[in-house]
């Protein structure tokens, strides 16, 4: 019997659908996972939907099961959670993670998926790619003990961030963002929360993921002397401006990027992408990490709700799609 799956698919840029696709049986080697849920990357998806991918970055912006090309049609995601149904005895009946798009079904390598540990629900499960991101951006920022640290932006990125730091022992460390809301966040996060023209300056470390020209000005604002704005925004076909006049020569800041999907190897030479996912995974066991989903959709509502995503008319950070049995 030929397998079938239905899989959310770009059609143009800022109209989405659902194709029929058919599945090739799995190999040796390979995995079919039926999808539990999946998570939508708040800012990238939004972009892609919107077809902001600039040209020079077809490349390095795809996903990697991605299907078709930018702007559009593509199939486009990387936050996946499902049941193996068949492959490796190993992986059979196990809860995977999986960096592939909205789609009711899939064949892929064994290797492309990471057990979900038992302390982690499938629903939590969604946010590992973001989390991955996170800890990728702290590995690259070396946050010391004691360190005043301010996260910039307080979006699923940002967010995680502030989790993580957290947890480290003896720092000072502030989410700011714009937006009040995100004040209850922040509290059920374990840190604390400020509004821009409120936070506190003298920092020795500001990890910026506003994506936004404003979010990064403030960002060196709050710095001390010789202090570090790490760049976690990606700002797609939008120019940016900075103050790199005034006090930026004389204090003698420091702004770096931090690639998502890879560190610095004289930083972590050993340490693979996997790693660093099955690290994210554990790192979920903690519930507060639940305060990041805001919002949940079933697939069959997802072109519109994409849309609306998109626009802002929904807002909050990881939005849910949760798949019926197929």
């Amino acid at each position: 019997m030929e397998l079938t799956a239905r899989a959310f698919w770009l059609r143009t840029p800022g109209h989405g659908e659902i194709r029929e696709v058919a599945l090739p049986a799995p190999a040796e080697g390979e995995v079919l996972v039926r999808t539990l849920c999946s998570g939508v990357s708040r800012g990238t998806e939004t972009l892609v939907f919107r077809g902001g991918v600039p040209e020079s970055q077809h490349a390095s912006m795809r996903a990697p099961f991605q299907d078709g090309d930018f702007p559009a049609p593509v199939k486009y995601g990387y936050l996946s959670v499902g049941h193996v149904e068949e492959g490796p005895v190993s992986l059979r009946g196990r809860t995977v993670f999986c960096l592939y798009p909205h789609q009711t079904r899939y064949v892929v390598p064994a290797s492309a998926v990471t057990v979900v540990p038992d302390s982690v629900p499938a629903s939590r499960a969604v946010l590992a790619g973001t989390v991955e991101t996170a800890v990728n951006a702290l590995w690259d920022a070396a946050p010391l003990i004691g360190d005043r640290i301010a996260v910039v932006g307080g979006g699923m990125v940002g967010c995680s961030v502030a989790a993580l730091l957290a947890r480290f022992p003896g720092v000072r460390v502030q989410l700011v963002d714009a937006d009040p809301a995100r004040g209850d966040i922040a509290r059920a996060l374990g840190v604390d929360f400020a509004l821009p023209e409120d936070a506190a300056g003298e920092c020795d470390l500001v990890v910026h993921a506003s994506a936004t020209e404003a979010g990064l000005t403030r960002s060196l604002e709050l710095l001390r002397p010789e202090g570090t704005v790490l760049e976690l925004s990606w700002y797609g076909d939008r120019r940016v401006s900075l103050p790199l006049g005034e006090a930026f020569h004389s204090r003698r800041l420091v702004v770096r990027s931090s690639q998502v999907g890879s560190v610095s190897p004289a930083r972590r030479d050993s340490r693979a992408y996997a790693d660093r996912l099955a690290l994210a995974l554990e790192l979920l066991a903690e519930p507060a990490f639940d305060a990041l989903i805001t919002g949940e959709c079933g697939f069959e509502e997802l072109p519109d709700v994409m849309a609306k995503l998109a626009s802002g008319s929904i807002p909050g950070l990881c939005h849910r799609v949760v798949y019926d049995d197929v």
